[in-house]
Formats: structure tokens, C-alpha cells, sequence
């Protein structure tokens, strides 16, 4: 059975450490800034911005901020004991004791992922305990799936992050998936293929993630209205701006603006 026992956001603590201590839950680590120090049985692990910790259950742990600076990071400790709700062999790493440290592709949607169930944790709606664990058992999968990935061969990371980068560069524009091709001197599936493997997603959702990123700040920390936000991020139909922006943030844009909360 997995069942949650707490979420923690730790946000940019100084002095920050934990003592040396045997857990007693699994813990599952996302940090989104800075760097964090671990010793784990002893051994010293740095995780950084974008990595993610999976510690066992019954683990030697101490802990403090990487580099003496303080750092942001989210924590969700829980149980999982033998029958479960995923199917006996479904999460096969959390009985064998393994520590799993990720450089995790698709980081943002992640991150999404997570900064929600300890939302839920904290807004306590109706159902919050059942979507929690949804959540939960989707990252758990996620992890498991990733932990497995033979190594990416250099080449492919490399052409990856060369559309990685002109996204990032381009992402108000209209970006099509030959012109990625061409970039790359690759097919257009091969070129979805390859940035997939690599980052968790196809280039386009990328895109989209990244003008949702910005709209979310936008509404949040300027007078644009909806709909200028909505043409400033190369969306010419508001309304399938607003389906974007629910489909990666689960509300309307008017419903977040309400909200005010970019957290």
C-alpha cells in the first residue's frame, strides 16, 4: 500500500541542515534551486537545480545546504508496503533498498507535478487525499521508467540541446517541426524522436511549456491584460490560449490571475 505522510517546501532556509538520522518513510526530492549536500550511507552526494533524490526507507541521512548557500527544494515523505495499489511488481526499487539520483528530463513537468500534490496537501479540498496519491504514483512511475533509460549517447544530447536552446531563444514565435529538422540536418520524426528521448516531450509541448512558464508571470507581475498576454506569447486565438493554460496548469488564466499565486 503507498500512502503519503507529509510534503515540505523548503524555501532558501540559511543554515539549513538535518542531523544524522536512519529515516523511517521513503523520501522523494525535487530541488528547483541551488544545491543541496546529502550524505547517504555514508557517501556524499551533491543534487543540484533540476535533479531529483529518491531515498529509501531505513537509509543513513544527513543533509545541508550545497555550498553554504540556501537552496529550494520539494520533500514528500511516504509508505509503501507490500499489496500495493500499482500491482506487486510495479515499484520493484523502493524494496530493494536503492538510492536513485536523477538529472530528470521534462523538469518543469515535474516540478508541476510536485509543487501540486503539496498544494493539495496544504488546500485540503475535497478529494486532495486521493489526487495526492495520483500524483504521487505518477512520479514514482516516472522515476522508475528514467532510473532504467540506458545511457543517451552524447551525439543526441547534443542535438537535442541545440533545439533545446533555439526554443528557448524562439518560443513567442511560430516554431515548426521541419525547421527543427533542418537545423539538425535529421527527419522531422527522427527530430521528435530524438529531443523526446532526451527531454521527456516532444519539442512543440516544450514550447508550450515555456510561454505557459511566462504567462503565468505575466498575469501574475504586469498589466497585460489576458489577451495581450495571449498575443505577446504568439497565441492570435485567446481561446486556445485558455486551453493551453488549463491543460498545463489545471485552471484558467482568469482563475490563476484570482489566485495571484506563481508558486
Amino acid at each position: 500500500m503507498l500512502t503519503i505522510y507529509s510534503a515540505f517546501f523548503d524555501n532558501l532556509i540559511p543554515n539549513w541542515r538535518n542531523q544524522l538520522d536512519v529515516i523511517k518513510h521513503h523520501i522523494l526530492v525535487l530541488v528547483v534551486r541551488g544545491k543541496v549536500l546529502y550524505t547517504l550511507n555514508g557517501e556524499r552526494r551533491m543534487v543540484e537545480e533540476g535533479d531529483l533524490l529518491l531515498i529509501p526507507k531505513g537509509t543513513s541521512r544527513m543533509a545541508e545546504n550545497g555550498n553554504e548557500e540556501p537552496h529550494q527544494k520539494y520533500t514528500v515523505l511516504f509508505h509503501f508496503v507490500y499489496p500495493n495499489l500499482l500491482g506487486e511488481n510495479d515499484i520493484p526499487y523502493l524494496m530493494n533498498g536503492r538510492i536513485i539520483h536523477l538529472k530528470i528530463r521534462g523538469f518543469e513537468h515535474i516540478k508541476q507535478r510536485i509543487m501540486q500534490l503539496y498544494r493539495e496537501g496544504l488546500e485540503k479540498k475535497p478529494f486532495y487525499e486521493l489526487i495526492s496519491l495520483s500524483i504521487l504514483q505518477e512520479l514514482l512511475a516516472i522515476i522508475g521508467r528514467e532510473a532504467d533509460v540506458l545511457n543517451i549517447s552524447p551525439i543526441k544530447v547534443k542535438l537535442a540541446k541545440t533545439i533545446q536552446q533555439y526554443i528557448l531563444e524562439n518560443y513567442r514565435s511560430s516554431i515548426q517541426i521541419e525547421q527543427l529538422a533542418d537545423m539538425i540536418q535529421r527527419s522531422p520524426n527522427y527530430t521528435i524522436s530524438l529531443f523526446k528521448e532526451v527531454n521527456g516531450q516532444s519539442p512543440i509541448q516544450y514550447m508550450h511549456q515555456l510561454r505557459m512558464m511566462e504567462a503565468r508571470n505575466l498575469l501574475v507581475n504586469s498589466s497585460m491584460s489576458i489577451s495581450d498576454i495571449s498575443h505577446y506569447l504568439g497565441y492570435y486565438d485567446t481561446s486556445y490560449f485558455f486551453k493551453m493554460f488549463k491543460k498545463f496548469t489545471s485552471m484558467s488564466p482568469t482563475a490563476f490571475l484570482a489566485k495571484g499565486d506563481i508558486n
